[in-house]
């Protein structure tokens, strides 16, 4: 390899390296604070193998971080003909440059993803929303679980055109109650029904990343994101973290809401999906 997997010696260049953008190397520093350095699952390889100044996250999601032209050839090579994740997902230049990179050097097992998002908005807030914020949400609870269920899957179906159900039925239902469980779902009730929903995906010490945000169809266009959105910033905030998330530039009316509730433009993104 011309980089090495790294390990629990490697920790505090790790952290040097990530602390340059905590918003942009959430998801890796949520996997360093997992312990993937000592106990996996995945691998934190860096670049150049004697003084690692570029990371490349190895797992379902490949992520690389502070990557020159020169790591992300290293990372081509190294990473192989045989693809074994199912994303590539980071800032527009370094997800797209590595996908063209393998694409180029290996073919088929890279050149023919389900989705490519080319474009997505990287945004943050570090301060409570402006917006006022609606009473009624709160963690969700175990109680909660079937709904929160529907709801997550029905925006994965909105989001991505998939049903998770049909690709993953254990794992998805695991992964779901796993959110409610590390009380990382945000739930709106309404005669138990989950009418909104937000999780947090990748949580680092310094930030906590929205996804999965959603509400009910016969709901939409009455002005509850808005104030559901700006209950979830606030939690986040209180709690000591960034809030940020990322959503795609044609999702106009999500972009509008998290504007409304503070949010800031702080880079561009694409993801890779297979």
């Amino acid at each position: 390899m011309h980089a090495r997997v790294l390990d629990e010696g490697d920790r505090a260049l790790v952290a040097e390296l990530l602390a340059r953008d905590p918003v942009g190397n959430c998801f890796v520093a949520s996997r360093v604070d997992a312990g993937i350095l000592s106990l996996g699952p995945g691998e934190l390889w860096g670049y150049p193998a004697h003084a690692p100044r570029a990371l490349l996250h190895v797992g379902a999601n490949i992520v690389a971080v502070n990557p020159d032209d020169e790591a992300l050839d290293a990372f081509t090579e190294d990473l192989g003909r045989w693809r074994r994740f199912v994303a590539i997902v980071g800032p527009t230049p370094v997800a797209l440059g590595l996908w063209r990179r393998l694409t180029r050097r290996y073919g088929r097992p890279y050149a023919e993803p389900r989705l490519v998002r080319e474009r997505q908005f990287l945004m943050a807030r570090s301060a409570p929303s402006p917006a006022a914020p609606d009473p009624r949400v709160r963690r969700a609870r175990a109680s909660d679980y079937d709904s929160y269920l529907a709801g997550a899957v029905a925006m994965y179906r909105e989001e991505l055109d998939e049903d998770p159900l049909a690709t993953n039925f254990a794992g998805y239902r695991r992964y779901v109650r796993s959110l409610i469980d590390a009380r990382r779902a945000f739930a709106i009730t309404d005669d138990g029904e989950v009418v909104f929903k937000a999780d947090l995906g990748a949580v680092s010490p310094a930030v906590a990343q929205v996804q999965g945000v959603w509400v009910a169809p016969r709901l939409r266009g009455q002005g509850l994101s808005v104030p559901a959105m700006a209950a979830v910033t606030n939690a986040i905030v209180e709690d000591g973290r960034i809030a940020s998330l990322y959503v795609n530039d044609f999702n106009t009316p999500a972009v509008s809401c998290y504007r409304s509730c503070g949010y800031a433009i702080v880079d561009e993104l694409a993801s890779v999906l297979y």
